[in-house]
């Protein structure tokens, strides 16, 4: 095998098997090998700039891992988050994301994905990191998430709000003061704290 195809694999695999084409760019890697890499099934397509060895193991979602690698800013939410917590039994047909309302639409075509604009402080509010296949995911924290249920309740639907809230007061680690936070954060306390005092 040719030497550059052999550092273009040792590159990959230094970075859990999986590149941006701008970023194996920055590291090196030739457009030319890529596209050899390609035809000789070294690597495969995952979407439209985006690349994986073809022998790497994908640990956890690997759609989860793909929008975080296309899209440094998105943080996962909604129903995608509520799967990732493991506080729903529907399975998300699109990963949806919440972006900063000046952020320009990315042009993706997969995975599907649906995105919700926020404001600064919404946006930034209960951000946890987490390791998926070696790449950091950004996703909201249980409480956020179900606030932000009831903030888009009109998209995702009212019921899938009522079952996170009932699941999240559940959890014998929840805490109604974050839940709160969370809720005067996203302006949807008033129409929150009925369902808390009916379910506590």
């Amino acid at each position: 095998m040719p030497s550059n195809i052999n550092r273009a694999i040792e590159i990959f695999k230094h970075n859990n098997g999986i590149l941006r084409s701008s970023e194996a760019q920055k590291l090196g890697i030739n457009p030319l090998t890529i596209a050899r890499m390609l035809e000789n099934g070294i690597i495969s397509k995952e979407a439209r700039g985006l690349y994986r060895l073809s022998d790497s193991d994908v640990e956890g979602d690997p759609n989860l891992i793909n929008v975080a690698k296309l899209v440094p800013k998105a943080v996962v939410c909604l129903i995608s988050a509520l799967s990732f917590h493991e506080m729903t039994t529907q399975i998300p047909r699109k990963v949806y994301i919440a972006l900063p309302r000046e952020y320009k639409s990315p042009g993706i075509e997969y995975p599907p994905i649906e995105i919700f604009y926020l404001s600064d402080k919404p946006y930034k509010a209960g951000i946890e990191e987490h390791e998926i296949g070696g790449i950091s995911v950004a996703v909201y924290d249980r409480a956020k998430t179900v606030t932000d249920c009831f903030k888009f309740r009109s998209r995702i639907g009212e019921d899938v709000a009522t079952e996170a809230l009932k699941d999240y007061l559940r959890d014998e680690n929840r805490s109604i003061e974050q839940l709160l936070h969370y809720a005067a954060v996203n302006r949807v306390k008033k129409r929150m704290e009925p369902y808390i005092k009916a379910l506590i």
